[in-house]
């Protein structure tokens, strides 16, 4: 109370005294003009002694007198605009009073919402240890498991009184692991059980016994144990915790951090509990560095990218743009799976894979090695002026490293090729259905094709489906004469195949051929 007394009374007294400036009159001093004009009148008058006493001549004196006459009138001009602007207009003064007082009611009201009277100064040292403090204050595994169960089951019996029950696990998938557990306990040295007992007690909801086995497992691999399994045990630890790293977790990730200093997972949670612990600066520096080894598909990149901006100014850092992960390219069962598409899939997917390629030598740069891959690639695909200026970037940056540019001058002569990527053939009808639709009245033909069309867009709609399913729909609405519904399949098809790369050029390729292609 004492503080909101202090800051009223020195509040009232800035604004009597702004208000006190604003309205009293400005008093009795005599104005600049009015003292020019005393100075050139007694100039006047000596110009008359002047001439009496011979120091000035006729001529002399009558043009000083001129010259000082002019002086005189244009003071006197002044001091009457002086006197016609006079005080501030009333009204004026009134309105910068009212503005002063809505401004110091406004302050009021802004400490009301986002101050904190009660609270003292805090420097960073303060800060640090208050930090520091509720680190170590943190509760134990088994105390924040307590808590977020509690709070589960709140969240449930809310859910359930709104009319939105928790579904019920399939009674199939009960029994299973049922015997899962069974099996496990029969064959506790069985490290294929305890993966799938930890992965399936976690996506049942039962966390302790997840994070359990997981500990389990990491017990029985001994020295073999990796990484990977000390970042999943802190991360069946902090789900269970309720999102808490406790100090149990944190243990876990930093063993996984001891094993494998890049490993993304484990910096991420480490950073968010920096930042549950107050210390902003330390998780800043943790999710950047989460981000610069993540892939774009990893499930913490969103989160990540969503609040380092916000870390990085807590942080210090004014300038921070946040090194946001590329595509680093196909995997081993991707290419496998590109031996058994069509052509014009294929070349989709290959075109995809060199823009990866190319986007992550942009903002990461590469080996060697990288480089001649993506102008050997280049020069494959026919793309000769952007095999060439990627060439000359490369050698720029291999100067002196005779191995290096070798490779280079290899890949930059790789003979130029001239692949098509052909629109990809549109799966049709059945024989049986080409032949009933060859026996039927044009309208009852055109009906059984709607109608197939119709089955196929909702099942799209609804479930999804591949991009070859796709393009077949928005190519025969095309062909139905349905443009407006073909452009809007199109946009459906695109939204749901976001990301892969392949899937919208056969999308695109049969819009294009369909002449849907915005």
């Amino acid at each position: 109370m004492l503080f909101w007394i202090i800051c009223a009374t020195l509040v009232a007294a800035i604004a009597f005294a702004l208000a006190l400036t604003l309205i009293r009159p400005r008093g009795d001093a005599l104005p600049a003009e009015a003292q020019d004009l005393q100075v050139y009148r007694a100039q006047l008058a000596e110009i008359e002694k002047d001439l009496a006493r011979g120091v000035l001549t006729a001529d002399e004196a009558a043009r000083t007198r001129v010259e000082i006459s002019r002086r005189l009138l244009e003071a006197d001009r002044a001091l009457q605009a002086a006197v016609a602007g006079g005080d501030a207009p009333r009204r004026a003064t009134l309105a910068a009073a009212v503005l002063t007082v809505a401004m110091l009611a406004g302050a009021f009201v802004l400490y009301d919402q986002l101050g904190a009277a009660g609270q003292p100064d805090a420097p960073l040292a303060k800060r640090l240890a208050d930090a520091d403090a509720l680190y170590r204050a943190r509760p134990d595994q088994a105390s924040a498991e307590k808590t977020a169960e509690a709070d589960r089951k709140d969240a449930e019996a809310k859910a359930a009184a709104a009319g939105h029950p928790v579904p019920q696990p399939d009674p199939k998938f009960v029994e299973l692991m049922e015997r899962l557990r069974k099996a496990v306990s029969e064959r506790p040295n069985d490290p294929q059980g305890l993966v799938l007992l930890a992965q399936n007690e976690m996506a049942l909801g039962n966390y302790h016994a997840g994070w359990e086995a997981q500990r389990r497992l990491i017990a029985l691999k001994g020295d073999k144990a990796e990484a990977e399994d000390y970042t999943r045990l802190g991360e069946f630890q902090t789900v269970a915790a309720g999102g808490l790293v406790t100090a149990d977790a944190e243990a876990a990730f930093a063993k996984a951090l001891e094993m494998d200093p890049k490993d993304a997972r484990a910096l991420f949670y480490v950073g968010m509990m920096m930042g549950q612990n107050d210390r902003p600066d330390r998780a800043f520096r943790l999710w950047d560095a989460a981000l610069r080894v993540s892939s774009p598909d990893d499930p913490w990149v969103p989160e990540i990218a969503q609040g380092i901006d916000a870390l990085a100014w807590l942080a210090g850092e004014q300038d921070y743009t946040a090194p946001m992960p590329v595509p680093n390219g196909p995997s081993a069962e991707q290419m496998q799976a590109a031996q058994g598409m069509a052509p014009g899939d294929r070349m989709a997917m290959i075109r995809g894979m060199v823009e990866n390629l190319n986007a992550r030598l942009a903002n990461e740069g590469g080996a060697s090695d990288d480089w001649a891959k993506l102008i050997s690639s280049l020069r494959v695909l026919g793309d000769k002026d952007r095999a060439e200026v990627i060439a000359t970037e490369a050698r720029t940056k291999f100067t002196g490293r005779a191995e290096d540019l070798a490779k280079i001058d290899a890949a930059a002569a790789t003979p130029l090729g001239t692949p098509e990527a052909a629109a990809p053939a549109m799966p049709g009808p059945s024989a049986d259905q080409v032949e009933a639709a060859g026996q039927m009245s044009d309208s009852d033909r055109q009906a059984m094709i709607e109608g197939m069309v119709g089955r196929l867009i909702d099942r799209l709609t609804t479930q999804g489906g591949s991009a070859e399913e796709w393009a077949r729909a928005v190519g025969a609405l095309a062909t139905l004469g349905k443009a407006d519904q073909a452009k809007e399949m199109l946009a459906k098809g695109q939204a749901a195949l976001a990301g892969d790369a392949a899937g919208l050029a056969t999308l695109e390729a049969a819009a294009k051929s369909a002449g849907v292609a915005p």
